[in-house]
This record gives C-alpha cells, structure tokens and sequence, in this order.
C-alpha cells in the first residue's frame, strides 16, 4: 500500500510538472513586450523632433527673407519716398522688388551716361596734349630763331586769313554734312573732303581771301 502511494504521488507530480512546462511554453515574453512599449515612444520623440528642427528652419528662412526685403527697402531710395496712391500702408514685397528694379535700370543707364562722358573727356585731353605740344614746338622754334618773324605779317592778318579760308569751307560743309551721329558724320565726311577739299579748290578759296584782305588794308 505504500509502494502504490508513492507511486500515484510520483505520477501526480509528474503530470504537473509537464502541465507548468506547457502553460510556461504557451505565454507571451513579457521582456519582448517591455521592450515593444518602450521602443514606440522613442519613435514618436524623433518625429517631433524632426518637426521642430523643420519649424526652425522654415522660421529662419522667412526671417532671412524679411531681412532682406527689409534691407532693400532701406537702400533702394524709390522705396523710401512716400506714395501717396498706398498711403501709410506698408509696402508689399512686389513694390519694393519693382522699385528695386526701377533704380538699377536707373544706375544702368547713369553709369553709361558717364562712361560716354568720360570717354568724350579723354578725347578733349587728347586733343589738348596735342596742341599743347604743337604749340611747343612753334614756341621752341622761335626761341631758337629770335629774328625770324621779324618781316613776316602780324598775327592779325594771320588770323584775318585764317578765319576768311575757315568760313568758306565751312559753308559748303554746313551744307553736306550731318552731324546728328558719329556714324553719319564718318559716312559723308570723305565725301566732302574729296569734293571741297582738293588743291585746286582750296588754291582759289586761298587767292580769294588774299584779295579781300588786300582791298581792306589798302
């Protein structure tokens, strides 16, 4: 009777110990789940991250962007003078980028004007340098030779001639020469220097004048 015992106590155990091993084997991993819950707000947290730094970063575009809106307003004189057709109103960003392209047209065209100009001014320079120079050597000239315009004419008949040769010519090129461009004075101005310039023509230009001086002097 107490072998049998045993042994039923024996089976009893056994049978529990393989039913625990069976329930064991049969629930969930309570770690795995610990870690699911904890890895679903990590997630959640780089999200919001990433949102921020993209809340910032457009922030500090559009802040770039008014800045600079802000300073051209500031620098573009247009932009500054009152209209009155907007009142006190702030100006719109499509205001201040048309002014802002009004001005540097508006520089375009001054700094062309000027660059025109000065080259205009060289050539006058040029021009000067010239004569400064011809002039020199006419002084030069007489400096070394003191009596060689002793018996010449005096500079009032020298200039006397000089103007009576420059008004005939410039009558005839007054009229056959356009001076409205650069172009047209270059296209016709050979033209009339072959025509009204030859040796024979500026020979009796020269004789005329020397006749009129003479009947005036004497």
């Amino acid at each position: 009777a107490l072998f049998m015992e045993n042994a039923r106590k024996s089976s009893i155990v056994s049978r529990a110990n393989s039913i625990g091993s069976t329930s064991a084997s049969s629930v969930p991993n309570t770690d795995d789940e610990d870690s699911d819950y904890h890895q679903e707000p990590y997630k959640e947290s780089y999200k919001d991250r990433r949102r921020r730094a993209h809340t910032q970063a457009e922030q500090k575009r559009r802040d770039a962007i008014k800045k600079g809106y802000d300073d051209l307003q500031a620098i573009v004189p247009t932009c500054e003078q009152q209209d009155f057709s907007i009142g006190s109103q702030k100006l719109s960003k499509a205001i201040v980028l048309q002014k802002t392209i009004d001005y540097i047209q508006f520089l375009h065209k001054e700094k062309k004007k000027q660059e025109e100009e000065l080259s205009t001014l060289r050539k006058d320079v040029m021009a000067l340098k010239i004569m400064k120079a011809n002039y020199e050597q006419i002084v030069k000239a007489h400096q070394d030779n003191p009596n060689e315009g002793k018996n010449q004419v005096s500079d009032e008949v020298k200039f006397n001639v000089f103007q009576g040769i420059m008004d005939s010519l410039f009558q005839s090129f007054n009229a056959s020469i356009s001076v409205t461009s650069f172009q047209e004075l270059s296209a016709c101005v050979f033209s009339w220097i072959e025509e009204h310039c030859k040796p024979q023509t500026l020979q009796d230009i020269v004789i005329g004048v020397l006749h009129q001086l003479k009947s005036q002097l004497y």
